[in-house]
């Protein structure tokens, strides 16, 4: 088995941390929360034995670091991009699930240019969550409000990481054991670390610049061909939500595959079924 190595490279600005494996056209995994680049431990292996992969910690995440601004997501694309420059990456296939799909969605807006194909996983787009913002939403997505207040979650969650993450997995996932054992234990020391549950929250905190960015551009369709994937049982997306026709708004060039007995975290709850497919979407990506 193809085995990730740890790197780290100062790219826009800051020190970014990323998981590489294999040779071959290059494919970027941003991961999402309450995640690191470890979500994608199932993912590396597999794609590396044909593409060039790269999976970073995003800013405010794991061990890039976690500067006191630019979690709007034009400037989290703008991390990506200057990776791929600092790495000799002039064009690549872009996987993001969660907020890293967020940064991938801006990233294929902005820069259409450096991305072959998209691939988005349970992921409600920014403007059509602020859209939808009923009663029902409100409550599926109280932690969007409740990490936008200053202070108070840091305060909160100090010393209950475990406790914190434990509600998130058991919560998202349509197997509550899904994220258990070393993996559960990993990411707790992850969230630990000193600043990284303010990392997180300065992500969500720029909920305001992100939806005005998405704002500008909401006619403006992803033209690199798309491939839309979420769990079928997560009640805040694949339950709440018509993806296929919301991810029809958002890209001219859209597959969709709605993944069953799978929460939030396809990647990790059903690795084999999201292994094949992003084998088969990225087939055509040649470099």
């Amino acid at each position: 088995m193809i085995q990730a190595e740890s790197h780290t490279v100062r790219a826009n600005g800051i020190r970014q941390h990323y998981l590489a494996a294999g040779e071959g056209p290059p494919v970027i995994l941003l991961h999402g929360f309450p995640e690191t680049s470890y979500a994608w431990r199932y993912q590396i292996p597999v794609l590396a034995a044909k593409y060039r992969v790269i999976a970073p910690d995003l800013r405010g995440y794991g061990e890039t670091d976690r500067p006191s601004t630019g979690y709007d997501k034009r400037t989290m694309a703008n991390d990506v991009r200057a990776l791929m420059a600092e790495l000799g990456i002039e064009k690549a296939a872009i996987v993001g699930h969660d907020r890293g799909a967020r940064v991938a969605t801006r990233f294929a807006k902005d820069h259409p240019g450096l991305i072959d194909r998209l691939v988005v996983m349970d992921n409600v787009p920014t403007r059509i969550v602020a859209r939808e913002m009923k009663p029902a939403v409100a409550k599926a997505y109280w932690f969007f409000l409740f990490h936008l207040v200053p202070d108070l979650p840091e305060a909160l969650i100090a010393g209950r990481e475990d406790l914190w993450l434990r509600h998130f997995f058991s919560d998202w996932c349509y197997d509550p054991h899904a994220i258990s054992g070393e993996a559960f234990d990993t990411y707790v020391a992850a969230y630990r670390r000193p600043g990284a549950v303010h990392g997180a929250m300065l992500d969500y905190r720029a909920n305001a610049e992100d939806l005005a960015q998405d704002q500008v551009d909401a006619d403006v369709k992803i033209s690199a061909p798309t491939l839309s994937l979420w769990g079928a049982n997560f009640y805040a997306v694949g339950e709440m939500f018509d993806m296929a026709a919301i991810w029809a708004e958002m890209a001219s060039d859209l597959r969709t595959a709605a993944i069953q007995r799978c929460g939030h975290l396809p990647q990790e709850e059903r690795p084999e079924e999201v292994n094949r497919l992003l084998l088969d979407f990225l087939a055509p990506w040649e470099g």
